[in-house]
């Protein structure tokens, strides 16, 4: 294989079951040392494309690529095998040791004992599991033996790192804190890594570059701020967490502002649209504030300004999701604190505002 060659492309991938169709990537590659997440809805196709990554699965039709070279014999699949690790949802680790479970990929590759140590040592002070050395990994919590998968996993120095919704079925105060080990730890190391998982909060925080998959179709891939601030149409936008989706028509443009009425209301919006597009406009919850009636505090800077009464408050721990009628359906979301700092009540008369740099507007048809 050689090394300087992209790690990872495709090229017209196809996977079919029983003749249908659950996986079609025309083309992706992935580079040297980036981050790759792979989100997508539950049977989406995520997990079909990384077992085809990981040689574990043989396409229907297309290429996989590994630093430019394509595996098809028994021999180089297993040579390639040898130059990839992947972690499962569930740790599946060997009743011994954590030590030795860590140790156990480096010792088949007849690794030195004082390098296996060293190896071992290191990667247990970095993902914080030093204090479980010689513990039975078959005894440990779920975050525990998650960690040691990992551990084990990265032992050996795989040259492309796949993970497989490693943090889904841990519960939510031991996954954000292994989250936000593992996105230090593959900032450290960067290895090639592609990550399949369908939650928004850790394709953010741990992507270079994010691909949107659905039906066993990619539909967007790009930087985070493209993928969630930029939705390419309605599916995507409802998957990333964009809950305002409204129907309009540009009225009227000046320079980069167009206004779009939708409901007898008019949105000003930065979009290159022409007057008469029919367009869809997407708006982020956390993008629209939310004010009393009369109160000064309304953001100068903010275009959109426009009455509204709550029709429903949704709780979310620390956070209170706002389902507000402004002669347009708007969702709002604001800390708990700030709600009831407001005083806030279902029934209750509002003002909305948000900028128009916040407004994406994509053309329908």
């Amino acid at each position: 294989m050689g090394q300087s060659a992209i790690p990872v492309e495709v090229v017209d991938l196809e996977q079919e079951y029983d003749g249908r169709r659950v996986l079609s990537v025309p083309a992706l590659a992935i580079k040297e040392g980036e981050v790759f997440v792979l989100i997508g809805p539950n049977g989406s196709g995520k997990s079909t494309f990384l077992r085809i990554i990981n040689l574990l699965e043989k396409p229907s039709r297309g290429k996989v690529f590994l630093f430019g070279f394509e595996p098809r014999t028994r021999s180089e699949i297993l040579q390639a095998r040898r130059k990839m690790s992947m972690v499962f949802q569930e740790p599946l680790l060997f009743s011994a040791s954590v030590y030795n479970n860590i140790a156990y990929g480096l010792r088949i590759r007849r690794e030195k004992e004082g390098r296996i140590r060293q190896k071992v040592e290191d990667l247990m002070e970095k993902l914080e599991i030093s204090h479980l050395a010689k513990r039975l990994a078959t005894g440990l919590s779920g975050g525990e033996a998650q960690r040691v998968s990992l551990a084990r996993a990265l032992a050996v120095e795989p040259e492309i790192f796949l993970l497989d919704e490693p943090l889904a079925s841990l519960d939510a105060p031991t996954r954000e804190s292994l989250r936000s080990d593992l996105g230090g730890l593959l900032r450290e190391l960067r290895i090639t890594s592609i990550y399949v998982t369908h939650d928004r909060t850790e394709a953010i925080v741990l992507a270079d570059r994010i691909a949107v998959m659905n039906e066993g179709q990619i539909l967007q891939e790009g930087t985070a701020d493209e993928v969630f601030n930029k939705p390419r149409d309605e599916l995507v936008a409802s998957f990333v967490g964009v809950e305002t989706i409204l129907r309009g028509i540009v009225v009227s443009r000046m320079e980069q502002l167009a206004e779009i009425e939708i409901w007898g209301k008019r949105i000003e919006a930065v979009s290159s649209c022409q007057v008469g597009d029919e367009v869809l406009v997407f708006l982020r919850p956390e993008d629209v504030t939310v004010t009393l009636p009369g109160d000064g505090r309304i953001r100068s800077s903010a275009r959109n300004v426009f009455p509204g009464r709550i029709e429903k408050i949704t709780h979310l721990g620390y956070l209170v999701k706002l389902h507000l009628d402004c002669g347009f359906s708007l969702r709002a979301l604001i800390t708990r604190v700030s709600a009831t700092e407001l005083g806030l009540t279902e029934g209750m008369g509002i003002m909305a505002s948000f900028k128009a740099t916040a407004v994406h507007v994509v053309r329908r048809g």
